[in-house]
């Protein structure tokens, strides 16, 4: 199983840009199919955006799409999250997941936070008005 850790969150205003980072330790990262969900209080946790264990295939949740750019690099088993024009309905914590699963189509993204076998502890990002 792979561990997960995220960095780069924190204060910003509206209209900022912020780019968070997830570490990934442990077993061929390489394989997995990764995501970006965020929780904001009181609500459900919701999928952000996704990319393939290849790279080449990405999504997006609908508030984030033209906003949000996931990348990754398995060389660094990391994944990031760009996020630009932020606004305050973005303030979350965010957290990166991995989906094992992803190791059997190139092009794989989950969106269901039940399809993830493995998070990290997440990362508060605050954007103020």
């Amino acid at each position: 199983q792979v561990q997960l850790q995220e960095s780069g969150g924190g204060l910003v205003q509206t209209g900022d840009s912020l780019t968070l980072s997830c570490a990934a330790s442990g077993r061929a990262f390489s394989s997995y199919a990764m995501g970006w969900f965020r929780q904001a209080p009181g609500k459900e946790r919701e999928f952000v955006a996704g990319i393939s264990w290849s790279g080449g295939n990405t999504y997006y949740g609908d508030s984030v799409k033209g906003r949000f750019i996931i990348s990754r690099d398995n060389r660094k088993n990391t994944v990031n999250l760009q996020m630009n024009s932020l606004k305050p309905e973005d303030t979350a914590v965010y957290y990166c997941a991995a989906d094992w699963a992803g190791r059997y189509a190139s092009t794989r993204v989950a969106t269901s936070k039940s399809d993830y076998d493995s998070w990290g502890q997440g990362t508060q990002v605050t954007v103020s008005s």
